[in-house]
């Protein structure tokens, strides 16, 4: 997306797209199993996205995915206590009509048909305001289309009638890097941190947060927000999380000048997972570290070139000979 308010972080490649599909499909639970749920599983950045670099403001985290089990012959279908809490507003009757509406929603959300599913949440938010699960799902799909106040307004009375669950905090984050408002940012940000969440919760905020930093050209702060946090620290097995904040900070020193620290971070994520996002081909771009000329003088003597591992082997030793 190369509109204002792109998304940075949210599109994987198609093929992966198509082997979490299949995943998913193996995986899936028995049509008795009520997991529909909004999860803040993050998605790596996509090909020729531009990881929280501020070059496209707003979408820096993926919105959490609605994962529901099949209805009845294929359909899909809602968790039990979201369809109570719509019979509890309007009636049996009519929130049984309202659930339908909102599967058929989920199910074109999933399938990335914003515009379809904004038509649908838009008629539901209008005649359920008091649902917290339709404003959820209203906000998520206005983010994913790039209505960031409408998305930031749902989402945050979806929070409110929810119990301030901080879950859906660095989306409001991120909607309101999207309209500029730094300061408010930062306040949710703090809000976000006073409320000890997963930790993969605060890794999203942490990433909206370095990535509002670079949209306002404080690159050196940017990076310290990662990396006095952890988040360069090298690990043998990293987690998702960590390759999305090793991304990011590569490209915050690719932009800043630091090549070398960009290249050696691009080569972490490529090393633990070479198919994510564009990591493999922004590695490449930046080329292979230069080797430290050797200086003449040295070359002479046969000594070593910094960084060899070793010199030319050293002249044996003539016994003396026999008189």
């Amino acid at each position: 997306m190369a509109r204002r308010g792109a998304g940075v972080l949210r599109e994987d490649t198609s093929a992966r797209r198509g082997e979490r599909e299949e995943r998913a499909t193996a995986a899936r639970p028995a049509a008795d199993e009520e997991v529909w749920v909004f999860e803040g599983v993050v998605e790596p950045p996509g090909r020729g996205r531009q990881a929280g670099t501020g070059r496209g403001r707003g979408a820096t985290v993926r919105p959490p995915t609605a994962r529901r089990p099949r209805g009845g012959e294929g359909e899909p279908a809602l968790p039990g206590d979201v369809v109570e809490e719509l019979a509890n507003a309007v009636g049996r009757v009519k929130g049984q009509k309202l659930a339908r509406r909102m599967a058929v929603a989920v199910h074109a959300y999933e399938r990335d048909r914003y515009a379809e599913a904004l038509r649908i949440t838009r008629g539901l938010a209008h005649d359920v305001p008091e649902s917290a699960a339709v404003h959820e799902l209203h906000g998520l799909v206005c983010y994913r289309s790039g209505r960031w106040r409408e998305a930031f307004t749902h989402l945050h009375r979806a929070r409110a009638l929810s119990g301030d669950d901080p879950s859906q905090v660095p989306i409001l984050m991120d909607c309101q890097r999207a309209l500029g408002r730094h300061a408010k940012v930062a306040t949710l940000w703090e809000e976000l941190r006073a409320a000890s969440p997963p930790a993969d919760v605060l890794v999203e905020g942490r990433l909206v947060l370095a990535a509002d930093l670079a949209d306002q050209g404080r690159l050196d702060d940017a990076v310290a927000v990662l990396g006095t946090a952890g988040a360069a620290r090298n690990l043998r097995h990293p987690a998702e999380r960590h390759l999305r904040q090793w991304y990011v900070l590569a490209d915050l020193h690719e932009r800043a000048g630091d090549v070398p620290r960009a290249r050696e971070l691009f080569g972490r994520v490529v090393a633990a997972d070479p198919e994510l996002g564009d990591a493999a081909e922004r590695l490449a771009a930046l080329g292979a570290p230069r080797r430290t000329p050797r200086p003449a003088a040295a070359r002479r003597r046969g000594a070593p070139a910094p960084g060899d591992a070793a010199g030319p082997p050293a002249p044996a030793k003539k016994s003396p000979a026999p008189r």
